[in-house]
């Protein structure tokens, strides 16, 4: 088992030691040359990924990646959306790496093959939350790490592919999310702990600030769209109206935090406790719930759909939605005991 160091000072000189940056943080956990090199070519990515986030529209974004877009005259091209530049970013980054055997994206119909000797499989959500981004909202990218499936090596290709991309998430090696915000922020987990590491934009690198998080055993917030309160299951009604009301197993008044960014909205909560929810059939369990729920367990948190632990579930479609409950594990079992929490009704919202 990998064992990662912690921040300490200088028995000598009372001074604290300079934070370690993610590679020398990960080059030191012990999880293999293989895993360290993917992880440089995904942190650059996402570095590309801050960059364009934060920049002003129309200015960076047609030809991030070597255009591809359709042309408009003068050599110029169509603008992509923001989601498929960054998908096309980490796609050439992982392709880059030589590491990875199979990359499945939210933003693809299908796994795509890379290469027949690469260890790793990973999942990918280029950029949750990218519909808020006009009006400044944190956005987020999610990914998890498998190992690659050896005994599905002599199937065809796109079989294979499929098959190693449908993995269950209690084999996940690795999971993480970049948020971006005021701060850009990758917090990843090698089963050994979930650690944070913020962007130094003096120095171009991530840098530990949160080393070994632990997420508080009972929170005071919940986060959820309750404008959707009259669609919900008596059960989750219940356990809303009870928790607000400071009447739980928890006797204060909870407050209610949603920001529309399930990155940004899970991070407060991984920092302070509660739980983050879409009661709905909404969420996908490969890109966002494994990867964030194994975070989530890491940091001795939960991750449920209402009923059953999500990184039980075995996928059985690459883009397979459920409802996703996270957060702190004393908040998670009392919402489950209220039975009926997922959402049923669901008649199609414009926002």
């Amino acid at each position: 088992m990998s064992s990662f160091p912690t921040l300490s000072a200088s028995a000598h000189s009372g001074i604290i030691d300079e934070p370690k940056t993610l590679i020398e943080f990960v080059g030191s956990g012990g999880v293999g040359d293989d895993l360290v090199i993917l992880i440089h070519h995904l942190q650059c990515a996402c570095k590309r990924i801050a960059s364009i986030v934060a920049a002003p529209f129309g200015t960076r974004i047609g030809n991030v990646v070597g255009g591809g877009g359709k042309e408009i005259g003068e050599g110029r091209d169509v603008a992509k959306p923001l989601d498929i530049v960054a998908n096309d970013i980490i796609l050439s980054s992982l392709r880059n790496s030589g590491k990875v055997a199979v990359v499945a994206s939210e933003e693809d119909d299908a796994p795509v093959w890379l290469t027949d000797d690469g260890p790793f499989v990973v999942v990918v959500d280029p950029l949750d939350g990218s519909r808020n981004i006009d009006a400044s909202i944190p956005t987020g990218t999610i990914f998890g790490v498998y190992n690659r499936l050896v005994e599905a090596d002599i199937l065809p290709r796109e079989e294979k592919a499929f098959i190693n991309s449908l993995q269950s998430g209690s084999r996940l090696v690795a999971a993480g999310y970049v948020l971006y915000s005021s701060a850009t922020i990758f917090c990843v987990s090698f089963g050994t702990g979930t650690h944070a590491f913020t962007l130094d934009h003096s120095t171009g690198e991530f840098v530990l600030t949160h080393p070994s998080i632990r997420i508080p055993p009972r929170g005071q917030i919940y986060s959820v769209n309750d404008a959707r309160y009259f669609d919900w299951p008596e059960g989750l009604r219940k356990y809303i109206d009870t928790v607000r009301q400071g009447k739980g197993k928890y006797p204060k008044k909870y407050s209610a935090r949603y920001i529309c960014s399930l990155v940004a909205d899970f991070h407060r909560t991984l920092l302070y406790g509660g739980v983050a929810m879409n009661p709905r059939d909404h969420l996908r369990l490969v890109y966002e719930a494994h990867p964030l729920s194994f975070l989530a367990e890491q940091a001795g948190g939960k991750g449920s759909d209402g009923r059953s632990r999500i990184l039980s579930i075995q996928p059985v479609k690459l883009h397979q939605r459920l409802p996703l409950f996270l957060g702190s594990p004393d908040d998670i079992d009392e919402l489950e005991s209220y039975g009926d929490v997922q959402q049923k009704v669901n008649p199609g919202y414009e926002v």
